[in-house]
């Protein structure tokens, strides 16, 4: 196990400096922050879908699995030259996603973001894991990444979308289609 903080804070960012994984000081916007910064963000937009009561049990453990995978990929992502993410991970992603998929009808028309609360935080994760997607790509263009990175950002926002309509099912037993004016 890493470090334990017996202190929250440490003053050390007050000059807009953050500390990455390394050791090493760079400026609080930096693009490797904006990534793993908006990582964080998008693995505690799936703890607000967690904690909507009455969650099937395999939505919940699907998602708990994620976050955990969230942190590695945001350890990866903290530390320059660490690796965490490997294609066992994107595949895991993207077995989930067919399961739950394969039960769902097709889709013929838009959905809006909606039908219910745990499937409207869903779509809320869902666009944050994809800003996070396109942060990593932003560093990826100034600095490698390992290519499971992105793309386990990107199956996982597909993922979200998907149980996003299964909880829309569970919970209202419909989705709310979009209808052009």
């Amino acid at each position: 196990m890493g470090h334990r903080l017996s202190r929250i804070y440490t003053r050390t960012g007050d000059d807009g400096s953050t500390g990455l994984g390394d050791g090493m000081r760079v400026p609080k916007e930096h693009l490797r922050v904006e990534a793993y910064g908006t990582v964080d963000e998008a693995n505690s937009s799936l703890g607000v879908v967690l904690a909507v009561p009455g969650l099937p049990d395999a939505v919940r453990a699907t998602l708990t699995e994620v976050q955990h995978d969230m942190f590695d990929l945001g350890g990866e992502l903290c530390i320059p030259g660490h690796r965490a993410i490997t294609a066992a991970y994107v595949e895991r992603l993207e077995q989930a996603l067919d399961s739950y998929n394969e039960d769902l009808p097709p889709l013929k028309d838009f959905i809006l973001p909606g039908g219910g609360q745990a499937a409207a935080a869903c779509h809320l994760a869902r666009t944050v894991a994809r800003r996070a997607e396109r942060r990593v790509w932003a560093l990826a263009r100034a600095e490698f990444v390992a290519p499971e990175v992105p793309q386990y950002l990107n199956r996982l926002s597909d993922l979200l979308f998907v149980i996003a309509r299964v909880l829309a099912r569970h919970e209202h037993g419909s989705e709310v289609l979009w209808r052009r004016r």
